[in-house]
């Protein structure tokens, strides 16, 4: 893929930042903003320090914490058990990429691609296929920005994604999108549901957020100490 430059010309660093909708500590000054290409991103996200996204010729640190790592495996495992159960499609984690055009790259915390477009019914073995989440999520992080999501679902519709879910830890909920700018918000007592595309398709939203189950304590003595 050759290079693909930003949209707009920037003067200054500010101006890229508000178009990017990140911190300027998430983008990648090597290469030069404007000019990184996929190759560039296949060989930083090969490495160590970091998994970025491409974003128009801009290398894009994704926002990771540990308990957001955790929450995604999560919901990717209850949805991957779901979509295999049915033979629905593929579900990937968060170091997937979809190549939503030329020059865009995104990998979402969770996605789901249905067969309908893969009518081989094959894995693509390519490293970034052209393929975008019929259902995207993002599970929130301390880095993320509201801009910076706002930013993605328009890129996710504008591909053919058709819902995304917003994953909140801090305060537990989920924001159910069906286009970049109707949603639902659902809380702890709320069910999740995967819509027309996944009918059938529920999860308690308090799943999400289950903390790992963990083995009982030994019980203790008169004195306070272990058994």
């Amino acid at each position: 893929m050759g290079i693909v430059k930003l949209k707009s010309q920037f003067l200054t660093v500010d101006e890229l930042i508000r178009e990017l909708g990140v911190p300027a500590s998430r983008i990648r000054m090597t290469p030069l903003p404007g000019t990184a290409t996929e190759k560039d991103l296949l060989r930083t996200n090969g490495r160590k320090d970091g998994i970025f996204e491409l974003v128009d010729g801009v290398l894009v640190e994704k926002s990771m914490g540990f308990w957001e790592c955790v929450i995604g495996n999560q919901l990717g495992a209850l949805l991957r058990a779901y979509v295999h159960s049915g033979a629905l499609g593929i579900v990937a984690g968060a170091q997937a990429e979809h190549r939503l055009r030329r020059g865009l790259v995104r990998l979402p915390d969770v996605s789901f691609v249905s067969w309908d477009q893969l009518p081989d019914f094959k894995v693509p073995e390519e490293a970034v296929p052209n393929l975008y989440p019929d259902i995207a999520v993002e599970v929130y992080s301390r880095g993320n920005r509201r801009k910076e999501m706002a930013r993605k679902r328009r890129e996710y519709f504008r591909a053919g994604t058709r819902l995304v879910w917003i994953v909140y830890p801090k305060t537990e909920t989920v924001e159910v999108y069906t286009s970049p700018t109707e949603f639902r918000t659902l809380g702890i007592g709320d069910t999740l549901d995967g819509g027309d595309v996944l009918p059938g398709f529920q999860l308690a939203v308090r799943d999400v957020f289950a903390p790992p189950p963990a083995p009982p304590r030994p019980p203790k003595s008169r004195n306070g100490k272990k058994k």
